[in-house]
C-alpha cells in the first residue's frame, strides 16, 4: 500500500492554535489509523467488551478570515501583512486591527467613519477642502497618503468603503520600514476579502433606516474543486445624511476573487475591485472667527450642482511559492486607476464659497518578499527580504465654474438654488509622477524561549517630477532623484508565557513635495519653495532640500490572556519630527514657504483591550492621552504651541453581550476632546476651537434561524451635534451624523 499524505485546509495549515475542529480530526485520523492494530491484537487475545462514549457533534462555524482568532469575532491573530513574522500578541509594536465583525456591530461602513472613531486618530479637511474622500491624521501626523491595501500603497485620494474588507489595520508611530517614505504617524492598511478552497459559503444582506436608507450586500465563496475557488463580494448603498438633506451618500462596488492552488507548493491568487461613490457634499457648519466657536444652527447650503465623485478599479495579482517549510516566497502586482472629483459649497458667515477640483490617478507596483527561517548559532532567525517597485502617477486640476460666490442678503428661502453655476473641466495644474524602487531586509531572532531582538532596513530610491501651475509664472517642472534611508530595532522580554514587555526604535522620511494632491501648497505637504524668487532659483532650493525626517521611541507590553481570547496592551511614546517644511510668514493664507525650518515633538501613552472578558461579553477598547508641542519654527510665535488638528484625549468602547443563545446586546462610544484649527502639522489656532464630543451607539443582533439573522443599529443616540474637522479659516466644519436607525437582515445559505 502506497503512503498517503492527509492534508489540511490551507487556513489549517498556517494555524498555530488548536480549536475543537482540529481536535475533532486529530482524533477522527488516530482512530483511524489505530484500527488495523485493534484488529491485530483481538485475532491473539480474548476480545474484551467495550463501552464506547457517546459522540459529542460541535458546530463550529469556520472564520473565512485567515488572520482570525478562533472564537473571538473582535480579535485578530495575526496581521494581514505577513512581514509581520509574530502573532500580534508578540509584535512590539502598537497595532490596532478591527475585524469584520467589528465593523458590522459599530454599524460603520465607510473607512473614513471607521476611522475616526479610533482612539489617536481624527480626520483633516485640505487645502481648499480636498473632498475627494478620506484625509486621516494618526498621532497629530498628516497620513492621507499612508493608505494601504494589502500591503500596498493606495495613492488615490478616495472614498473607500469596506464592502470587500475582511479587517483594518492601524499601525501607529513612524513605520516607513514597512510601509516605504511617509507614514511619519502611522499607517492604515486594509486587508481585503479573498477567494479560499476550504468552505463554500454565501451571505445576502439587505437593511432599510432612517433618512431613505438602504444598504444591499453579497459575500459568496464556491469552492470549484480542491485546488480552485471564487468568491464575490457586491454592494449597493444609498442614503440621506442625517438631518443634513438634500446631501446624501451613494455606493456600489464590486469584488471578484479567483483562487488557484496548481501543486501544495504553489498558490496564485487573481483579484478585481471596483467601487465607485456619487455624493451630493455637505461641508456642514462654520466657525465665527470672532468669537471662535462653532455656529451649529446654519442651513444645509448644498446647492443643486454640486457633486463628489469618485471611481476605483484595481487588479491584483499574487502568486505564493512554498519552497520548503523555511523558505517562501511572495509576490504581490497592482495595477490601478482613480478618478475623482468635486464641487462644493461653503459658507464664512457672509457669503456663499466654492471649493472645488478633480484628480486622475493610475499607478503599478510590484513587491516580492523571501520569508526565510533559519537556525543560526542555536537561534531562531526569521529572515524578510523585500524588493518593491512602484510607479505612481497623479494629476489634479480644477473646474471652471460661474459664478463662484454669492453675498447673502438674509432673504433667502431655497438655498440650493442660489447660484446656478456652470461646471466645465478645466486643465491640469499639477501632473504628480514618482518612480520608487525599494529594497528592505529584517530580521526577528528570538535568543531563547524569553528573549527576542528585531530590525530591519529600508532603502527607497525615487524618481521624482512634478510640473505645477503657477499663477504668475506659469508651469514650473521641478524634478528630484534621490534616496531615503530608514529603519526599525528592539527587543522583546516574554517574562510569562503569556505577557511580554518591549522597546521600540523606528524611524520614517519624506521628501519635499510628498504629497500629490496640493501642487506647491507648502502647509499641505505640497512643494514648499519661498515665493517672489525666480523660477531658476526654486527649483534649485527645492533640489537642495532635506527629507522631513520622524524618530520613533517606544516602551509597552502586551498580554494575551483567557487561552488567547483578550489581548490587553499599553504603550508610552514620543515621537519627534524634524525638518518640518512650513509657512514663514505666520500668514494661513500665504503659500510663502521655509524649507526644514520646523521642529515638534507628540507624546503619550495608549492603552488597549480586545476579545473575550468572558464567554458572553466581548470588547474592543482603546484610549490615548498626548501631548504635543512645536521645538522649533521660523515663526517664533508659534514656538512652545501644540499642533494643528490634534485633541489630546481620544477613546473608543465597543460591548458585545450574548444575553441568550439568539439575543446579543451591544453599543459602542466614541469620545474625543477639544482640539483647533490650522494647517496639518504647524502650530494651533487656538482662536477656533472644535469642541469635545461624545457619541453612542447601540446595536442587537436576534438569530432567527440558523441561517437567518436580524441586526439594529442606532447611531449617535443622543443624537448629539458634533464636529469632526475644521477647515483651517473655519470657513467649514464637518458635522457628524445625528441619530439614525437601521434594521438589516442576513441570510446565509
Amino acid at each position: 500500500m502506497k503512503n498517503q499524505r492527509i492534508m489540511l485546509p490551507r487556513s489549517f495549515r498556517t494555524s498555530t492554535a488548536p480549536t475543537v475542529g482540529m481536535t475533532s480530526i486529530a482524533l477522527g485520523i488516530s482512530t483511524v489509523m489505530l484500527m488495523p492494530l485493534a484488529s491485530a491484537a483481538d485475532a491473539t487475545t480474548k476480545p474484551k467488551e467495550a463501552e464506547m462514549e457517546a459522540v459529542r457533534v460541535v458546530d463550529t462555524v469556520i472564520d473565512p478570515n485567515p488572520n482570525a482568532e478562533p472564537d473571538v469575532p473582535y480579535k485578530a491573530r495575526t496581521s494581514g501583512d505577513k512581514r509581520h513574522v509574530k502573532p500580534l500578541a508578540e509584535t512590539p509594536q502598537t497595532i490596532t486591527v478591527l475585524t469584520a465583525k467589528q465593523l458590522e456591530d459599530s454599524g460603520r461602513t465607510d473607512l473614513r467613519d471607521i476611522l475616526q472613531a479610533q482612539p489617536g486618530i481624527t480626520l483633516g479637511t485640505g487645502e481648499n477642502g480636498n473632498a475627494f474622500g478620506d484625509r486621516y491624521i494618526i498621532r497629530g501626523q498628516e497620513a492621507r497618503s499612508d493608505v494601504f491595501v494589502d500591503g500596498l500603497r493606495d495613492p488615490g485620494m478616495t472614498v473607500r468603503e469596506s464592502f470587500a474588507t475582511e479587517q483594518v489595520e492601524i499601525t501607529k508611530g513612524p513605520s516607513s520600514t514597512f510601509a516605504g517614505r511617509g507614514a511619519t504617524g502611522g499607517a492604515v492598511n486594509s486587508v481585503t476579502k479573498q477567494a479560499t478552497t476550504d468552505l463554500d459559503f454565501a451571505r445576502l444582506s439587505g437593511g432599510v433606516g432612517s433618512d431613505e436608507y438602504y444598504r444591499l450586500t453579497f459575500d459568496g465563496n464556491r469552492v470549484l474543486s480542491d485546488t480552485m475557488a471564487i468568491r464575490v463580494n457586491v454592494l449597493d448603498a444609498y442614503q440621506k445624511v442625517p438631518e443634513r438633506s438634500p446631501a446624501d451618500r451613494d455606493r456600489s462596488g464590486a469584488a471578484l476573487s479567483f483562487v488557484w492552488h496548481p501543486t501544495d507548493e504553489l498558490d496564485l491568487t487573481a483579484d478585481y475591485y471596483h467601487a465607485e461613490a456619487n455624493d451630493a457634499p455637505d461641508l456642514g457648519a462654520y466657525i465665527n472667527r470672532g468669537t471662535g466657536k462653532v455656529v451649529s444652527k446654519v442651513p444645509v447650503y448644498l446647492q443643486d450642482e454640486d457633486f463628489l465623485r469618485s471611481q476605483i478599479d484595481t487588479y491584483t495579482l499574487r502568486a505564493v511559492y512554498y519552497a520548503s517549510n523555511d523558505v517562501r516566497i511572495e509576490n504581490l502586482t497592482r495595477y490601478g486607476t482613480t478618478e475623482n472629483g468635486y464641487l462644493a459649497t461653503g459658507f464664512n458667515g457672509t457669503r456663499l464659497s466654492t471649493h472645488q477640483g478633480w484628480q486622475d490617478v493610475e499607478y503599478f507596483a510590484n513587491s516580492l518578499n523571501l520569508f526565510l527561517n533559519q537556525q543560526i548559532a542555536g537561534m531562531k532567525h526569521q529572515f524578510v527580504f523585500g524588493l518593491e517597485y512602484s510607479d505612481h502617477s497623479v494629476t489634479n486640476g480644477v473646474y471652471s465654474v460661474t459664478p463662484t460666490s454669492y453675498t447673502v442678503t438674509g432673504n433667502e428661502t431655497n438655498w440650493q438654488h442660489l447660484l446656478n453655476r456652470s461646471v466645465v473641466k478645466g486643465a491640469q495644474d499639477s501632473d504628480w509622477n514618482v518612480k520608487t524602487v525599494s529594497l528592505s531586509a529584517m530580521d526577528t531572532v528570538d535568543l531563547n524561549d524569553k528573549w527576542t531582538v528585531f530590525g530591519g532596513l529600508r532603502h527607497d530610491r525615487f524618481d521624482y517630477s512634478n510640473t505645477v501651475l503657477d499663477r504668475t509664472a506659469g508651469p514650473i517642472a521641478y524634478e528630484l532623484e534621490d534616496g531615503l534611508w530608514n529603519g526599525h530595532m528592539g527587543v522583546s522580554y516574554k517574562f510569562l508565557p503569556h505577557a511580554n514587555v518591549y522597546f521600540n526604535y523606528s524611524t520614517a522620511s519624506d521628501f519635499n513635495g510628498g504629497e500629490s494632491d496640493v501642487g506647491a501648497s507648502c502647509g499641505y505637504g505640497g512643494i514648499c519653495v519661498p515665493t517672489g524668487t525666480t523660477v531658476e532659483e526654486r527649483r534649485r532650493m527645492f533640489a537642495n532640500s532635506e527629507p522631513e525626517r520622524s524618530q520613533n521611541f517606544e516602551l509597552g507590553t502586551k498580554w494575551d490572556l483567557m487561552n488567547s481570547k483578550l489581548l490587553a496592551t499599553a504603550a508610552l511614546f514620543r515621537t519627534v519630527k524634524s525638518d518640518v517644511m512650513e509657512n514663514t510668514t505666520g500668514d494661513a493664507y500665504s503659500s510663502t514657504g521655509s524649507i526644514n525650518t520646523g521642529k515638534y515633538r507628540i507624546q503619550g501613552i495608549e492603552l488597549g483591550l480586545t476579545g473575550k472578558l468572558t464567554d458572553k461579553l466581548t470588547t474592543q477598547f482603546g484610549v490615548a492621552v498626548m501631548k504635543s508641542k512645536v521645538l522649533e519654527s521660523a515663526i517664533a510665535d508659534d514656538e512652545g504651541k501644540g499642533l494643528s488638528n490634534f485633541p489630546e484625549k481620544t477613546a473608543s468602547l465597543l460591548l458585545s453581550y450574548e444575553a441568550t443563545p439568539k439575543l446579543t446586546l451591544g453599543g459602542g462610544v466614541t469620545y474625543s476632546s477639544e482640539k483647533y484649527s490650522g494647517q496639518p502639522e504647524s502650530a494651533a489656532a487656538t482662536a477656533l476651537e472644535v469642541p469635545e464630543y461624545t457619541v453612542l451607539d447601540l446595536f442587537a443582533n436576534y438569530r432567527v434561524s440558523k441561517q437567518l439573522n436580524a441586526r439594529l443599529n442606532v447611531g449617535n443616540v443622543t443624537d448629539e451635534k458634533y464636529y469632526t474637522a475644521v477647515y483651517r479659516s473655519g470657513s467649514f466644519a464637518y458635522m457628524g451624523d445625528r441619530r439614525n436607525i437601521r434594521l438589516a437582515l442576513d441570510y446565509s445559505f
